[in-house]
């Protein structure tokens, strides 16, 4: 049944289009016509040790390409594909892939390894192919089997835990896996090839071991074997055992007490003295710790009543030792590692790392660190005046502010000082420090700020100064007047000190956005969210003549942008971002103005022509910026009410065509949200535009390519679009209650063992309910008698809901709410239904006793309305 189809291989590389688009085109046509074969053939090709090495190459990369995708859709049709197969067939391109891992060609069986472990994720849970691991470990247990094809088995094992859950393999299973890789692993008997397979592959099967590690004999066996693993003569090896621990950290510290200071010495030697990649996951070992310990101290904090997990303080115990290592990897910079931003490097661990130590040990962090921030901090030599530097503000979260504060008072004047350094690094370094201050050290609102009316002045000169700096440094200090400006936001209607300084800051951030030499760097989006938090947190009763002024600049700047000459796609690109950045800024001072009464007209008057500017931008159809229009345009929405509706003949066409965005599914989101604004703003209004709207919505809510998180809002925005147009969606109706019926009972059939499923079932839950009480509102006075075939299942929903262990707050309180809308709205006619259902007392009682005012306030309301049902 297989094809030769080693030419079409060797063609689809060609160098010639013509011959490579016709190869192409033959191999889809194959697929298409008889995938069964096309995947035989495929295996066939990559497992024939005569074949040339590229059609071998190709044939993999394709076989693997036909049974995984990165698309949750396209990798669920996919896997469909191959289960709907016939099975000898299967048991054919199985059998070729288990023969290629013997290959002497290192490429074919290191892909047949890949495409081994896809098939695995797909039947292994299905309980299919139940032999794999034995076929797997008797490569690893029989003497005579070649170095080559051990390694390729380990890599095989290690990608099918990687694939797969440990809930999908039996515990011997497990032991066997284990014991294979972990002897892998031995230096006495394999080959460093075979060594680092197994010791990648241990990585990938740390989540299976969880019984063996709670048995002390197997699990000093396990620390042993991968303590001396990172002893390795060879540097993979090592970095990959290092690997190994800092999952081992996160997965099993509560068991790692016996092994810590073995493990301290290994990583203190490791870090002062082994190559840099081995050094970084030593450290890395120790960010792990104090991830887990962090997470252990919110754990004892929130005081729940049950005995929590032990917490071992080995950060605590090790501190005098490990404080001192961190601060030596703060003087290892590289030369230009401040041009780069992802660059990762030995100081940036250790000052990410020190950061998490303070987290974890609060003030006791403090002695340990400030005398090397005073040795370092003048000294000639700009590698100590920047570690000292960078030390400082890796310390300024976890102390506490009485700790710190005195710390803080004294080092901002010298830090200021800094800003005018001789030497690049260390200028970045004061920079994002005092933003660091300014985002942890400045709450004017609750009382304590280290800026004062006596520095506020000194302070901003230097920032507005050094925003003149180099770009990198500019970006940085950006973010220092960010968190500055943040600084005010809950000062409420109490004078900001940086109210008289504001057409100052806002001229020298357009200016930073406009410079033409950060190249690449994030300079201008910086300069311009920036911008955005400095209008957000202004006090508006201060400030409202200068962000008026602000606004026709801004509108000038987005006109600009809609007139540049589009020569390439690189310049429909910068001038996506730059529309993205101003549009942006236009709905932060439309939000800003339209919150008061006295700044309102400001935006009334301007909106016609910001309206006829989206337009433009939107006529531009570029999807980066349809986002950030798509958001301004809802908060002008807000702001101009019923005036909005003038606009909609020109803008639901753009409307549309968001709800019709499947690939770029967070336009599709924004576009959902809007609709909303616009209900609420025009109300009946939007009527003409219904029928485009509801019947996009509809395709959205039945489409599987769109991302699943788009659609708890379309749920919210049918009850928008029912409130809004009231007694008239009595023409969606029956196609809205079918989805939310259907999405209801896939509700009770998700996995409560998926976090993320059973977030994403809190948030459809929460949107049916929005969904039900807004159309129930909707048909209150003109036709409530068309919910009554419905109020049964919906009452049932809520018991569902009202039984489940994992509802969140927010999901309590529309089930309470549509509750009461439902007695409301419905009357007399619920008095039987709501006696029959003996839930409502209880679920209300435990309402009523909750911490939260608002859902009480709910629940209360809701009580009354039942009350007035059953009295009736």
């Amino acid at each position: 049944m297989a094809v030769e189809i080693t030419q079409f291989l060797l063609y689809a590389q060609s160098a010639d289009a013509k011959i490579r688009t016709e190869a192409e085109s033959n191999l889809r046509q194959f697929q298409e016509q008889n995938l069964p074969a096309f995947l035989l053939s495929l295996s066939v090709e990559l497992s024939n040790n005569e074949k040339p090495t590229e059609s071998r190459r190709l044939a993999g990369i394709v076989l693997k390409n036909s049974l995984d995708a990165k698309d949750a859709a396209r990798k669920e049709h996919l896997v469909q594909q191959w289960v709907a197969m016939d099975i000898s067939i299967k048991a054919q391109i199985k059998d070729l892939l288990l023969r290629t891992l013997g290959s002497s060609v290192t490429e074919a069986s290191h892909t047949s390894a890949q495409v081994i472990a896809k098939i695995a994720s797909i039947e292994i849970p299905r309980k299919e192919w139940p032999e794999l691991i034995g076929s797997l470990l008797v490569n690893m247990t029989q003497q005579d089997r070649p170095a080559a094809l051990k390694q390729a088995t380990l890599e095989t094992l290690g990608y099918v835990c990687e694939e797969i859950s440990h809930q999908d393999l039996v515990q011997d299973e497990v032991n066997s896996v284990l014991t294979a890789v972990v002897q892998g692993m031995n230096l006495a008997e394999h080959s460093s090839e075979v060594r680092l397979a197994a010791t990648r592959a241990l990585y990938n099967a740390l989540d299976f071991a969880q019984t063996n590690f709670e048995n002390e004999m197997e699990r000093n066996y396990i620390m042993k074997v991968v303590c001396e693993t990172a002893m390795s003569k060879e540097a993979e090896i090592r970095q990959s055992a290092f690997e190994c621990l800092v999952s081992i950290a996160s997965m099993y510290y509560e068991v790692l007490d016996p092994y810590m200071q073995t493990l301290f010495e290994l990583t203190l030697k490791t870090v002062r003295g082994d190559e840099e990649a081995v050094a970084l996951q030593a450290i890395e070992f120790w960010s792990s710790i104090c991830d887990e310990e962090i997470e252990l101290q919110e754990y004892e904090s929130a005081e729940s009543g049950d005995s929590g997990p032990h917490h071992s303080h080995f950060i605590e115990k090790a501190l005098s030792s490990l404080v001192p290592m961190l601060l030596d990897t703060l003087l290892k910079q590289e030369d230009d590692q401040d041009q780069d931003d992802g660059v990762w490097n030995l100081s940036m661990a250790g000052g990410t790392c020190l950061g998490l130590v303070a987290r974890t040990v609060g003030d006791a962090i403090v002695p340990l660190v400030m005398p090397f921030v005073e040795a370092n901090i003048l000294k000639p030599e700009w590698r100590c005046r920047e570690a000292a530097t960078y030390a400082f503000g890796s310390i300024l979260e976890g102390p506490t502010i009485e700790k710190l504060s005195p710390l803080v008072y004294a080092g901002l004047d010298f830090l200021l000082n800094a800003m005018r350094d001789e030497n690049r690094h260390v200028k970045d370094t004061t920079a994002w420090t005092l933003s660091r201050i300014f985002e942890l050290l400045h709450s004017p609102g609750s009382g304590f700020s280290v800026i004062s009316p006596a520095n506020i002045q000194r302070v901003l000169g230097v920032l507005l100064e050094s925003v003149k700096d180099a770009p990198n440094v500019a970006e940085k200090v950006c973010g220092a007047i960010y968190y500055l400006a943040q600084g005010y936001e809950d000062a409420g209607t109490n004078s900001s000190l940086l109210s008289p300084y504001l057409p100052q800051i806002i001229s020298s951030l357009i200016e930073t956005a406009e410079r033409t030499d950060g190249g690449d760097s994030k300079l201008r989006s910086s300069a311009y969210e920036t911008l955005n938090e400095v209008v957000r947190c202004s006090n508006i009763v201060e400030t409202s003549h200068i962000i008026a002024q602000l606004l026709p600049v801004i509108m000038n700047k987005l006109g600009q942008t809609v007139e540049h000459q589009i020569m390439s796609s690189d310049d429909r690109e910068k001038q996506g971002d730059l529309q993205a950045l101003l549009c942006g800024v236009l709905q932060v001072i439309i939000q800003k103005l339209s919150n008061t009464d006295d700044t309102k007209p400001i935006i009334l008057q301007a909106a016609d022509q910001i309206m006829i500017l989206f337009l433009k931008v939107f006529a531009c159809r570029s999807s980066t910026v349809h986002e950030e229009a798509m958001l301004a345009i809802g908060a002008l929405a807000y702001a101009t009410g019923p005036k909005f509706g003038k606009y909609m003949v020109e803008f639901h066409k753009y409307l549309e065509m968001g709800l019709q965005n499947f690939e770029e599914y967070q336009v599709c989101a924004i576009t959902v949200g809007v609709v909303g604004d616009v209900c609420r703003a025009i109300d009946e209004d939007i009527l003409p535009y219904c029928d485009g709207i509801m019947s996009h919505l509809v395709k959205d809510l039945a489409s599987g390519e769109l991302h699943r998180s788009v659609k708890p809002a379309i749920f919210s925005c049918f009850g928008d679009i029912a409130l809004a147009i009231g007694a008239h969606f009595e023409n969606y109706l029956h196609v809205a209650i079918q989805m939310m019926q259907g999405a209801a009972g896939l509700c009770s059939q998700m996995d409560t063992n998926d976090e993320e499923m059973v977030e994403y079932g809190n948030q459809l839950r929460r949107s049916i309910f929005e969904a039900y009480s807004g159309i129930l509102q909707g048909f209150k006075n003109s036709k409530p008698e068309l919910m009554l075939p419905h109020a049964e299942k919906l009452l049932q929903f809520i018991e569902l809901v009202s039984r489940d262990r994992h509802r969140e707050e927010s999901v309590t309180k529309a089930a309470v709410a549509v509750m009461g809308d439902l007695a409301d709205t419905l009357g007399s006619n619920m008095k039987i239904l709501f006696k029959d259902r003996t839930f409502c007392a209880d679920f209300l009682g435990e309402c009523l006793e909750s911490d939260d005012e608002q859902l009480k306030e709910t629940a209360t309301w809701t009580q009354g309305m039942i009350g007035r049902v059953l009295v009736s």
